[in-house]
């Protein structure tokens, strides 16, 4: 039987599951591709950092060139930009396929990466890249190739969705449950990533560009993080029969593509709303199909290393087979949209004067930018006390959920509404996702 030598680029937590694997499910991995596997070696920075007692010592190289010009295919596990790019672009140029996890490289330079893998004839795959062991996707590169995609939404930071759930579950505050996720091995020292939204945002423009065959860049998406969510905030969702979670999502709209990233209202009855922990999850609706979830492990060694191997199995009965990956499929070239032009539903918590008239005229500013209220809220009214600490002027709390609306009326009617001297302040404006 041929033998397909493998490249592995990097030996952290997924790089040494996946050496792992391809040692102990050696005779099964073979059957499906075809192929021997044989890791040729892994190339590390640093041969005597501590890594996991299940590799092979013996392979480490810090010589990432030399593997690279032996190989018929690469993992790039390594993350970050450079030198992960200049050695994909080298295993093209030497004829190996790759398999990579890089999610930042791909939203940043992936057109560049898709011309040279089809300039050298060999694949580029990437299923490690966006939600881990969840295989999204496959399913919009060619499960769903016969569909024409409306929108992807997707909870796929895990760090994120780890810290929402246990804020609405335990009713904890921000910083409490970051810490707890930094003990836990959930999010970084540095977090910045994860509760920003930047990681979500490079899975996302990984996402919409499968699904409209469109070229999405990562700073095209329009992203917003969580580290402005409270206790409260959580509690009101919860009494309004929603949860707040990060959602990436990506939208045709008649003039475009409208990619956001940022904390949403779900309905409990939707089926992002049941995510919970670390998990990841994946929401496709599509015109045929109609709505289709992929859930399951969004991160961590074995589960990111299961989507690897299935890469590595599809590049090497390539080799030995003939075939190849989906090509980077760019017909449609529609337009991102500014997040101006975005359109969606919006919950927008207003303290107001606790007077006759107020709701009238909170009403009539939404109107005059036509912003269509859907449900207005009431909360009990709040004493605020004067400087003399005597009691001063009553507000109360109004919830304004509205109809679809462009972002720019929205923001316009919040301008108008801080402006307002009936207003006493704007609490919280989220964006409200459909059931």
């Amino acid at each position: 039987m041929e033998d397909v030598r493998v490249a592995l680029l990097g030996c952290g937590t997924v790089g040494s599951q996946v050496a792992r694997l391809l040692d102990e499910q050696a005779a099964d991995l073979t059957a499906r591709a075809g192929a021997w596997l044989h890791l040729e070696g892994i190339a590390v920075r640093d041969i005597n950092a501590p890594r996991d007692q299940a590799v092979d010592r013996t392979l480490l190289t810090t010589d990432a060139s030399s593997l690279i010009d032996g190989a018929d295919i690469v993992i790039e596990l390594m993350g970050g930009i450079e030198p992960a790019r200049s050695y994909i672009l080298e295993a093209f140029e030497h004829g190996a396929s790759v398999v990579t996890g890089n999610k930042a490289l791909l939203a940043a330079h992936g057109p560049e990466l898709y011309e040279a893998a089809a300039r050298a004839d060999v694949d580029l795959y990437y299923e490690a890249a966006v939600a881990g062991a969840v295989p999204v996707v496959y399913g919009l590169r060619e499960s769903l190739a016969g569909d024409r995609i409306t929108a992807v939404l997707g909870i796929v930071n895990g760090t994120t969705n780890y810290i929402l759930d246990e804020m609405t579950t335990k009713g904890l505050e921000f910083d409490d449950v970051l810490a707890e996720a930094q003990r836990l091995g959930y999010a970084e020292a540095d977090p910045t990533a994860d509760v920003d939204g930047l990681d979500a945002a490079a899975k996302c423009a990984i996402l919409a560009s499968l699904a409209f065959h469109s070229r999405v860049a990562m700073d095209e998406v329009h992203v917003e993080g969580i580290r402005s969510i409270t206790s409260s905030d959580i509690a009101a969702a919860t009494r309004a029969g929603y949860v707040i979670k990060l959602i990436a999502s990506a939208k045709r709209r008649e003039n475009g593509i409208e990619a956001t990233v940022g904390p949403t209202l779900i309905p409990n009855s939707h089926p992002l709303a049941g995510v919970h922990g670390p998990f990841n999850a994946v929401v496709i609706e599509a015109e045929a199909a109609d709505r289709l979830m992929f859930y399951g492990r969004g991160a961590g060694g074995a589960p990111t290393a299961s989507a690897v191997l299935s890469d590595v199995v599809a590049a090497a009965s390539h080799i030995v087979e003939g075939g190849h990956a989906p090509r980077e499929l760019i017909y449609a070239d529609l337009p991102v949209l500014s997040l101006e032009e975005s359109v969606a539903r919006y919950q927008v918590e207003v303290a107001v004067d606790d007077t006759v008239g107020v709701l009238t005229e909170v009403s009539g500013i939404f109107a005059q930018h036509g912003v269509s209220i859907s449900a207005v809220a009431q909360d009990h009214e709040k004493i605020i006390k004067g400087e003399d600490g005597l009691p001063g002027q009553a507000v109360c709390h109004l919830t304004v959920t509205t109809h679809a609306a462009s972002h720019e009326a929205l923001e316009a009617t919040i301008a108008q509404l801080e402006d307002s001297d009936a207003v006493a302040g704007i609490n919280r404006v989220i964006r409200v996702e459909e059931a």
